[in-house]
């Protein structure tokens, strides 16, 4: 594994409302090194986009990173000035976003869009900037690109759109690629598209990319490590085969069974009971212990770091348990436990 490009440490996100200040994103770590895909996945609220945002430096007001570091080439870039960050947004770190159409400005021909992003970042003419631009659309599987360069967005399709957005986040040479929940929006064979054009960028221009989703199919096909979130922290981490074959967190063990397979002739799909909790009410010691049938009264009071288990690592006391703590255990934990029962 090649050193880390990006380096998330202890990162704390907060939002003041007039009831109190509520921690969105608590003590999340995790590192990704140049070449690297690492997939972000939870449910809905668990703090994905947050953590992206974080990263781009694009939290929307009154939120505000409240604690930690977040390292790009060992640089620190979570305390820049605006300008400043805004420089190394597109230079150093591209986005791309899930409605493509949020990214692109319907006024302006792609072309001129993505020419102006080259040359804010790089010195090149206009000449330079429009075949770099051609050759961008090329590589992205846009064709007939010298023509299309002079469309505007509403002459593309969603996935053709989609292309364009990761042409944008390509433009600058970026060394990282934030990409949230880039194929949600596009049908199943232009999703498969395009994570064969992530990977392969990834693979030749040597980019870092956070892949945010909620698609452990995403997960499973184009990365290299997969984190699980859950209320704002991570509850799992480590190389994507491992989290899903062999889940070492019971969350993990659960979000996994949820997934329908075809070689299973179950009727019914495992649930996990009950629901994440709000900012506002999450529980003491591990924010999962409501939910969680292996849970002992160690899991209501002390919350847990990082663990080794095994291949990955896992925020759950199963993984240091004692023998009192083994003793009040409900049952003891076993990989795939709950998506076997």
């Amino acid at each position: 594994m090649n050193a880390p490009l990006l380096q998330v440490k202890n990162l704390r996100v907060e939002f003041p409302t007039r009831r109190g200040t509520l921690v969105a994103l608590d003590d999340v770590s995790f590192d990704i090194a140049a070449g690297e895909i690492l997939g972000v996945v939870g449910e809905s609220g668990a703090g994905k986009s947050l953590t992206g945002a974080s990263i781009i430096g694009l939290l929307e007001p009154p939120g505000r990173i409240a604690g930690g570091e977040i390292l790009l080439e060992g640089r620190r870039i979570d305390r820049l000035p605006h300008e400043e960050m805004r420089r190394i947004r597109g230079r150093k770190i591209g986005a791309i976003f899930q409605d493509p159409l949020t990214s692109l400005n319907p006024l302006y021909t792609v072309g001129r869009q993505l020419v102006e992003t080259i040359q804010t970042h790089l010195p090149v003419g206009a000449a330079e900037a429009r075949r770099r631009a051609i050759q961008l659309l090329k590589d992205t599987g846009i064709p007939a690109a010298e023509e299309r360069i002079d469309h505007y967005p509403h002459q593309f399709s969603g996935g053709m759109r989609q292309r364009v957005v990761i042409a944008l986040a390509l433009a600058a040479e970026p060394k990282l690629i934030v990409a949230d929940e880039p194929t949600t929006a596009l049908d199943v064979s232009i999703q498969a598209q395009i994570i064969f054009l992530l990977k392969r960028l990834c693979k030749e221009k040597g980019a870092a990319v956070m892949l945010v989703t909620h698609d452990m199919g995403v997960i499973a096909e184009t990365c290299d490590r997969v984190a699980v979130m859950y209320a704002g922290r991570v509850a799992e981490i480590g190389p994507v085969q491992d989290v899903i074959h062999a889940p070492a967190h019971p969350y993990t063990v659960g979000l996994m069974g949820s997934i329908p397979s075809m070689e299973d002739e179950r009727e019914r799909l495992t649930q996990i009971d009950g629901a994440m909790p709000r900012l506002t009410a999450i529980p003491p010691g591990c924010a999962f212990h409501p939910r969680c049938p292996h849970a002992f009264e160690r899991c209501h009071r002390e919350r847990p770091d990082l663990l080794d288990a095994g291949r990955t690592r896992a925020a759950c006391w199963l993984h240091a348990a004692r023998p009192s703590d083994v003793a009040t255990a409900p049952a003891v934990f076993q990989p795939n436990a709950l998506t076997d029962a």
